[in-house]
């Protein structure tokens, strides 16, 4: 059994509406967005709030203390912006590759996000994608550091399955350096795709089993799902 497990921004959809809805929370909340310029990809929701809070002036204690209320304004920003947003799409070979994963009895499909689970909901939402679809998952809301997400999938699965799962019977899939190198503490393998900010041959660099331009060849990229 392999567990397959997708990032969302940059890897199965496209928006730029998290990043306005954070800002707004952020804003709202402790009246700083943090250093212009400050990059979101491959990071948790947690990880960007502290980062920005902690060049706005405030130390840990302040940012836990604001943390609850920023999500929860966070949420409510992002309903709104998705409601707005014209530019929500699904990136090329999505739609067929889900399918093609789901189907598979030898596969487990899941979501390994640094978005907190009401934002990958609502995001997952917007793009016509039902998130139970993905049968298990870890998220930005389960730790602050993308590192240590693939452990809590890997745990989550075990329940489910009520088997062992290895580290090398996981799959990350996803956008950026982090979505590479975050399960090597469990041996997981990464496939990564060049649809956000980073090429190929950025991606590439960082050593990935397997990396694609696009998902459009549904066979090509299964298989690797299914081999590396």
């Amino acid at each position: 059994m392999r567990v397959v497990l997708f990032d969302i921004d940059g890897t199965l959809l496209r928006s730029g509406v998290g990043k306005r809805a954070m800002e707004r929370a952020m804003l709202a909340t402790a009246g700083t967005v943090g250093e212009p310029g400050h990059r979101y990809d491959g990071k948790t929701d947690r990880q960007i709030v502290r980062e920005a809070l902690t060049w706005g002036g405030l130390d840990d204690a302040a940012i836990d203390a604001h943390l609850p209320l920023i999500e929860a304004r966070y949420v409510e920003a992002l309903h709104d912006e998705l409601g707005k947003a014209h530019g929500m799409r699904l990136l090329p070979g999505v739609e067929a590759l889900l399918d093609a994963v789901e189907a598979r009895a030898d596969m487990m499909m899941g979501l390994l996000t640094g978005n907190i689970a009401a934002g990958a909901r609502a995001k997952l939402a917007a793009v016509g994608i039902d998130a139970g679809r993905f049968r298990v998952g870890a998220f930005g809301s389960d730790h602050e550091l993308r590192h240590e997400l693939p452990a809590i999938a890997q745990a989550r699965a075990r329940e489910m399955l009520a088997r062992e799962v290895r580290g090398e019977a996981m799959v990350i899939v996803g956008d950026t350096p982090s979505d590479i190198s975050c399960g090597r503490g469990v041996g997981a393998r990464a496939v990564a795709v060049a649809t956000g900010h980073f090429s190929v041959g950025e991606l590439a660099a960082h050593g990935p089993a397997a990396v694609f331009a696009d998902f459009t060849d549904t066979a090509a990229v299964v298989t690797a799902l299914a081999t590396v």
